[in-house]
């Protein structure tokens, strides 16, 4: 191998590549297998000597402090860029620009050739998704779906209440409790108890509904199903449908007609006042009036304690782009909208407010001036999707001594920390990226266990941390459930906290002598943040969230 080459991989490691170096580095080792070989080598002696230097240091194993933000200048760029790969022994560089950097690339080349992205394809499994749902009596030991949940193969039940259930084919069940289903494909559900309003519309001829011995074939129609101990009953509402099977194996059924599939009897009037559609949407709608006028009435009573700082309750509606601090009547901390944030459907339906925040531009500026001995941050947060490294909730600008960060990683992990010293560059291990990491500061991350996956996309959640220095202790919260609870290091001790001008949903100014921002907009929706100047107690919070959570919760 030219000794040339193999010189750029030794400035590759020690930062001190030049960016046209680094791209004929990234040229020959796409190209040169000995060079990918060698070049691997390197990289592993290198973590090999960091991994025993850091040994030495227990204070390095402790904590993870934040990754500086990425706003540097082009040639510290691709430096880092190198570095990084260097500590995930990548053997490739596939970096094809700037913007391939920030928003992923299209294929990854490895030593030992190329991967497709399709086989990183996030997964899950399912036939169905609980679209909408009223006063939903769950059954004992029964598995809790939300609203917008996906369902899986197995059983769906309940005691009471209407759930609106899509299947993926595109049928739309209408089911009252107490109901059984067995979930088996997108294009099947077997019925042991309920009363059903089925719609099928063209694209999802075919469905079938099976019930007693019988096997209900959809084409194309809307039909009523009761299954009881003793008795199952089918009457076709509008178009036709096959029955397979039993007793009735071949039958077609169409508009008036119906069958007892099982039983010798059936009730007069067996589907009178089924729920339809707009019947589940009514109901809805008055279910989640009643519960956003219940839900103001608490909300003006948090306002009144002494303890909050900021009270931003968004659900009941802005002033313009001002969202008023409900907790005090000084305007200065007032909230103001900027860019492309806009107010959305909140969590208890159209009649309320959250603000959307799916857009890098989008963000809400807040000034808390003062010192606190304690901070205490609540809020509710609907997760569309996590697609950047770091999602804000709340951060304040400089990120400089006694300031916080809380966010969510990409990993659906629960983030909160303090700066301790903002002079500080440290280097450490971090034992969740497996990995070495470069913090701008002295601070210590307080993660949680993840709280999301795409899974739980569009659902909403109550969030809370508390940093409590006379307890030495940080509590964070989902729910109105603790979810973790970290004592506070002696070096990560700070018992003076400060805001200042800071960011709702986004990170817009780490630095402000440079246009550049980390983009840390949260792909999703927040309602109801509230700061406190004291540690608020678990029942506090809980309570909160009792007071706040939309229906289905």
């Amino acid at each position: 191998m030219d000794n040339s080459v193999r010189q750029l991989i030794f400035q590759a490691i020690d930062e001190s590549i030049s960016p046209e170096n680094f791209e004929r580095l990234q040229t020959a080792i796409e190209q040169d297998e000995e060079v990918r070989t060698e070049y691997l080598q390197a990289v592993r002696l290198c973590q090999s000597m960091d991994e025993i230097a850091s040994s030495l240091s227990d204070d390095a194993l402790e904590s993870t402090s934040e990754p500086p933000s990425p706003v540097v200048e082009p040639a510290a760029f691709w430096n880092r860029r190198a570095l990084s790969l260097a500590s995930a022994a990548v053997a490739v560089l596939c970096l094809v620009s700037w913007t391939g950097f920030w928003f992923g690339q299209q294929r990854v080349v490895e030593a030992k050739g190329t991967v497709d992205v399709r086989d990183q394809e996030v997964r899950m499994a399912g036939h169905a998704a609980l679209r909408r749902s009223v006063d939903l009596q769950w059954r004992s030991n029964a598995t809790v779906y939300r609203e917008g949940d996906v369902l899986p193969d197995g059983r769906f039940q309940f005691d009471g209440g209407v759930a609106e259930i899509d299947f993926f084919c595109g049928a739309t069940l209408i089911v009252e409790g107490p109901a059984t289903l067995d979930v088996e494909s997108d294009w099947s559900v077997r019925v042991i108890e309920g009363r059903l309003r089925a719609n099928v519309p063209p694209a999802a001829r075919g469905f079938v509904i099976k019930a007693a011995d019988s096997e209900i074939i959809d084409l194309g129609t809307e039909f009523a199903l009761e299954v009881g101990p003793d008795m199952a009953r089918v009457d076709v509402l509008d178009g036709e449908i096959k029955l397979r099977g039993g007793a009735f194996d071949g039958d077609h059924l169409r508009t008036g007609d119906s069958q007892l599939l099982k039983g010798s009897q059936s009730r007069p009037e067996v589907f009178k006042g089924l729920s339809t559609v707009s019947d589940v949407q009514r109901l809805r709608e008055n279910a989640e009036g009643q519960r956003f006028a219940a839900w103001q009435a608490d909300s003006r009573t948090l306002a009144a304690d002494s303890r909050l700082i900021a009270y931003y309750p968004i659900a009941q509606g802005l002033a313009g782009r001002v969202i008023k601090n409900a907790g005090s009547l000084d305007r200065t901390r007032d909230a103001q909208l900027v860019g492309p944030v806009n107010p959305d459907v909140g969590r208890f339906g159209a009649a309320s407010t959250g603000l959307e925040f799916d857009r890098p531009g989008a963000r809400v500026r807040a000034r808390i001036d003062g010192e606190f001995s304690a901070l205490t941050f609540a809020c509710w947060v609907r997760i569309d999707s996590l697609e950047h490294v770091y999602n804000a909730l709340f951060m304040s600008d400089g990120y400089e001594n006694g300031e916080l960060h809380w966010q969510i990683r990409n990993d659906g992990r629960l983030m909160f920390s303090v700066m301790v010293d903002d002079s500080r560059k440290t280097r450490h291990f971090s034992k969740i990226d497996q990995t070495f990491v470069e913090s701008a500061g002295l601070a210590k991350i307080y993660f949680t266990d993840s709280i999301w996956d795409v899974s739980k996309s569009g659902q909403w959640f109550h969030l809370a941390a508390v940093y409590d220095p006379a307890s030495r202790q940080v509590e964070q919260f989902v729910d109105g459930e603790r979810l973790s609870t970290e004592k506070i290091p002696d070096r990560y001790f700070v018992d003076s906290l400060r805001i200042g001008p800071a960011e709702i949903g986004n990170w817009g100014q780490p630095f402000r002598n440079t246009p550049w921002f980390a983009v840390r907009n949260l792909n999703g929706t927040i309602d109801e943040l509230a700061i406190f100047s004291q540690p608020l107690t678990a029942e506090e919070i809980r309570n909160i969230y009792e007071q706040g959570k939309p229906l289905g919760y």
